[in-house]
């Protein structure tokens, strides 16, 4: 492998109770804390919680193992909410672990403290609230 850079457009937000809507393709998901203004029809997030890759995003999300442990981050009054961008399938792996590298979320065990790919450079667009819009990581 070489250095690349990866432009990945990130969609969402998803409440919980919307995850239906969650497109179901290759790519990298981010799970926050989050509160609703149904006032405003607002979400505001509050951390990011997890980050995962999978060949159907939504149906990950609606299987996984730490749904529960997801749970436990989530303040009083607060909701899970979700994002997710498409990354090809033969990338995944590597941009998923450049994200969490970077960000570090509580329930993420595998390359918070080390990234044994090359250097990688993602650029985010999109909806993209306590996502690093540009990031780039080295091999350690």
């Amino acid at each position: 492998m070489t250095a690349q850079t990866f432009n990945i457009n990130i969609d969402g937000y998803w409440r919980d109770q919307n995850k239906s809507g969650i497109p179901n393709h290759s790519g990298v998901y981010f799970v926050y804390d989050a509160s609703y203004d149904s006032n405003k029809d607002t979400v505001t997030l509050h951390k990011i919680i997890y980050i995962g890759e999978a060949g159907k995003v939504r149906e990950r999300i609606y299987g996984h193992e730490k749904f529960d442990d997801w749970l436990k981050h989530v303040r009083s009054g607060n909701e899970l909410c979700f994002s997710t961008g498409y990354v090809e399938a033969t990338y995944r792996e590597r941009v998923e672990a450049a994200y969490i590298f970077e960000h570090k979320p509580p329930e993420n065990d595998e390359y918070k403290d080390s990234f044994p790919f090359d250097t990688t450079t993602v650029v985010s667009s999109g909806k993209t609230v306590l996502i690093n819009t540009k990031l780039t990581v080295y091999r350690t």
